[in-house]
């Protein structure tokens, strides 16, 4: 099960590096192409949108073909995109490339909680789950942090090279670590379908999927404008201090596995609520004026957003009956959805309103997301400690 695990967990680290490339970079390329914030905030939306698009696709594909061919496929197909993108030769073709990216992204992300709700013991579930999200954190940290560097040294460009490099080597590792075994339900594409858009007839699924939503989108909005926020007065940090600040996602990688574990003692409703308070107040603190006290604000938020992520995914998979793979895919598709709108209406927000603009907006995605879990989650009978 180790060498499983292994392999699950580079491929997760690989998917996020790729997604988060250009995050840390946006104010080079809006220099490089010449673009405004809001433009250059769609080399993360566009990938985000192509995830979203593609996330409910992958559930009902590896139910029907298995999850190891869907996983080890997609990611060295994403391998190629990444390095694809290295040579992209305007902004257009650009964000073509990393649309790409965003489809291909899902084959990893959205079928990996599916695989582990089939080999390991559901006892173990919420820890390898949390695993998982914790490997997800350390994609998204060195995605940011390496690609900022890297670009501050070579030149964005050679960040998407080293990027596509990392993510062969996990298309190998998940080819040969994982057991080729059929889904838990082999079945037609047609029924994994319509499997699939029933989970959104089941309330505790339904608001687990309303909270995904509010989730990335407070997420992504904060850290995808927070470079503007640094580099502006009156701190005017440069990229490679920018891509620094990215090191608050490692209290994702503490908490998540923490959250795991908890949540065989705690509902998941109760733990995802506690995050969700958790990471509006992270918000709150990210206002402040002075620079150590908006990063204290900033690892609250990473804490509470990763307490919530990393139960909601096994909450998802535990509740659904059938279908599995579905359902975890229809939770990606939320959150990608979510993240869609997070990186690009808090744009319209700074323009507006500036930084406080950007996390009143955020604020309030996550307010929602606290409504969904009371009213559809919380009230579930089956709303008990993960086991």
């Amino acid at each position: 099960m180790r060498r499983e695990t292994l392999a699950l967990y580079a491929g997760t680290v690989a998917a996020y590096a790729d997604m988060y490339v250009t995050q840390p970079i946006l104010p080079v390329l809006s220099r490089e192409f010449g673009v405004g914030a809001a433009q250059a905030g769609l080399t993360v939306s566009s990938v985000v949108l192509g995830i979203a698009v593609a996330s409910s696709g992958y559930g009902p594909l590896s139910d029907a073909l298995g999850r190891r061919r869907v996983m080890a496929g997609a990611t060295g197909l994403l391998a190629v995109a990444t390095l694809a993108c290295a040579f992209a030769p305007s902004f257009t073709a650009l964000l073509a490339l990393r649309a790409l990216q965003g489809v291909l992204v899902p084959g990893m992300t959205a079928v990996s909680v599916a695989y582990a709700g089939d080999r390991f013991r559901s006892g173990d579930l919420p820890a390898v789950v949390g695993g998982i999200i914790a490997a997800s954190v350390v994609g998204g940290l060195v995605g940011r942090v390496l690609s900022g560097a890297i670009a501050a040294q070579a030149g964005w460009r050679a960040a998407f090279v080293v990027f596509a490099a990392v993510t062969a080597v996990a298309a190998l590792a998940l080819a040969r670590g994982l057991v080729h075994v059929p889904a838990a339900e082999r079945t037609g594409l047609a029924a994994a379908y319509r499997g699939m858009l029933g989970h959104l007839r089941d309330p505790p699924l339904l608001g687990a999927y309303l909270v995904a939503t509010s989730l990335f989108f407070g997420w992504i909005g904060i850290f995808t404008y927070l470079p503007y926020r640094l580099a502006g007065p009156p701190w005017h940090l440069g990229t490679g201090e920018i891509s620094a600040v990215y090191l608050v996602y490692a209290a994702g990688v503490v908490v998540s596995p923490i959250a795991g574990r908890l949540a065989a003692r705690v509902s998941a409703p109760r733990l995802i609520g506690i995050g969700l308070l958790v990471e509006a107040l992270g918000m709150a603190v990210a206002l402040a004026p002075r620079l150590p006290l908006a990063i204290a604000g900033l690892v609250v938020l990473v804490l509470g957003t990763f307490t919530a992520q990393a139960v909601a995914p096994a909450f998802v998979n535990s509740t659904a009956r059938q279908a599995k793979g579905g359902a975890s895919a229809l939770y990606l598709t939320f959150y990608y959805v979510g993240g869609t709108l997070g990186a690009s209406l808090p744009g319209l927000a700074w323009r507006s309103a500036g930084w406080p603009g950007v996390v009143g907006v955020c604020a309030a995605a996550v307010g929602l997301g606290l409504l969904a879990n009371a009213l559809l989650c919380g009230r579930a009978p089956r709303a008990l400690p993960l086991r």
